[in-house]
């Protein structure tokens, strides 16, 4: 439904008030998973926002460098509108902005249905699925990131802050000079996004704040609110932030890994089995077939630009083979060695360009199926994934990555038919404008000696 309740809105104006918040920004995610928004003034948000907040339906085609994009109902139609419809229960006072309060928006279409290209909407209808079997489905998200600092002697304007090396797992000022991590994980948790824990990751300049396990549309609500909220809290370091995959050729990339489980609509955990193979359900077993089955399909969400497959490849601490392993670190699904309530599976496969609702949506979607179909799982791997040459290849490139999306019916039509042709043919124009683009790397390697 593309409209809220009015007395709702009201209540929800006068709560803001009271604590002195003036301001209500309203965000969704386009597809790459960048916010866009609008801010609202709380003295005429109910009348405002009641039938929602118009946008142009062409925010999902348009690319990181403001060119447009046809999609469906996009240049050709008139450059239509999109209605942005806050959520109510996601409002949440911006601790580093005084006087803003923070809100999430579901898109629709005029006619009240949701928005198809919406990356939430997506998610929404995974959730959905995995309802009408009875089950629910809980996601723990970790997300790796690089802190630079201006440099004006470098070609980018940027280098890796704290640089040094062997820093992994460090904390205090050894890898982190001005203390940034710490600062960012109070402000993180006066936000609500319940984070845990954070450290100095295994690169130069990179870190990791992880965040509990909850309930699928709530940790992709948070996933997208740390990554917006990072970079915001970085800019007022006079920092960047940035979830690029991989940014320099001299260090590892960072990763987006989610712990994923299901549980039966009154809490009982479904993946643990104690008289099963592995301690695992036959749900959990077809988990894991139905994702390795979609595995190709999923990569285009989980790895989503043309930069993040070169964070693949062998020891480079990301998956590359199609394959999953108890407690292994080295496949591309892990299965953590704790039982019971605990019992989960780890998809290693995404990096941190990936938008959180398209992955966590694909990870069910694949989940799903795999349930669905009752899918068997195939031995798990043993040793070093790097050294076996037993499971298939991921794709190696983005362009394979999305022909395997395109190719894989079953899982493009649970995700959306409309969903799928919008975000390919958003990322085939990213390949396109990149074979057009001329590369440091091709001036350095051809001009002098050519």
């Amino acid at each position: 439904m593309g409209q809220s309740d009015r007395r709702a809105l009201d209540a929800m104006a006068a709560t803001l008030s009271d604590r002195d918040i003036d301001i209500v920004r309203i965000g969704y995610p386009d597809l790459i998973g960048t916010e866009r928004g609008r801010d609202l003034l709380v003295g005429r948000f109910a009348r405002t926002a009641q039938d929602g907040v118009a946008f142009c339906r062409t925010v999902y085609g348009t690319t990181p460098g403001g060119d447009l994009l046809e999609i469906e109902q996009g240049l050709s139609a008139g450059l239509p509108d999109v209605i942005a419809v806050p959520d109510v229960a996601t409002v949440r006072d911006l601790p580093w902005e005084p006087g803003v309060a923070h809100c999430i928006a579901d898109i629709f279409n005029p006619d009240g249905t949701p928005a198809e290209e919406s990356p939430r909407a997506v998610l929404k209808r995974m959730v959905a699925v995995f309802a009408e079997l009875g089950m629910r489905s809980t996601v723990g998200p970790e997300l790796e990131f690089f802190l630079l600092e201006r440099e004006e002697a470098s070609s980018t304007g940027w280098r890796r802050y704290g640089e040094a090396t062997g820093n992994v797992y460090v904390t205090g000022r050894k890898g982190d000079p001005e203390n940034l991590l710490l600062r960012a994980l109070r402000g993180l948790d006066g936000y609500g996004l319940d984070v845990v824990a954070a450290n100095h990751e295994f690169c130069s300049g990179q870190f990791e704040i992880n965040m509990w396990h909850s309930e699928a549309l709530d940790a992709a609500d948070r996933a997208f609110r740390f990554k917006t909220a990072i970079k915001e809290l970085a800019r007022q370091e006079d920092k960047l932030a940035t979830f690029m995959a991989k940014p320099f050729d001299d260090e590892g990339g960072s990763g987006f890994h989610l712990h994923f489980s299901t549980v039966a609509e009154d809490g009982r955990p479904l993946f643990d089995d104690p008289a099963g193979e592995h301690g695992l359900s036959k749900i959990a077993q077809s988990a894991i077939a139905g994702v390795l089955a979609h595995a190709p399909a999923l990569t285009a969400l989980a790895n989503p630009t043309i930069n993040s497959y070169k964070r693949f490849g062998p020891d480079s601490l990301a998956p590359w083979r199609i394959d999953w392993g108890l407690d292994n670190r080295s496949a591309m699904v892990r299965i953590p060695p704790e039982r019971g309530h605990a019992t989960r599976l780890e998809l290693r496969l995404g990096d941190a360009t990936a938008n959180p609702y398209l992955v966590i949506a694909g990870l069910l979607g694949a989940a799903y199926l795999g349930i669905r179909d009752g899918l068997s799982v195939p031995a798990p791997l043993e040793g070093y994934g790097y050294d076996s040459a037993e499971a298939d290849l991921l794709p190696q490139d983005l362009g394979a990555a999305l022909d395997a999306l395109a190719a894989d019916t079953d899982f493009a039509e649970l995700l959306g038919p409309r969903f799928v042709s919008t975000f390919l043919a958003y990322k085939r124009n990213e390949l396109e404008r990149f074979s057009r683009s001329v590369t440091d790397w091709e001036f350095r390697e051809y001009a002098y000696h050519l």
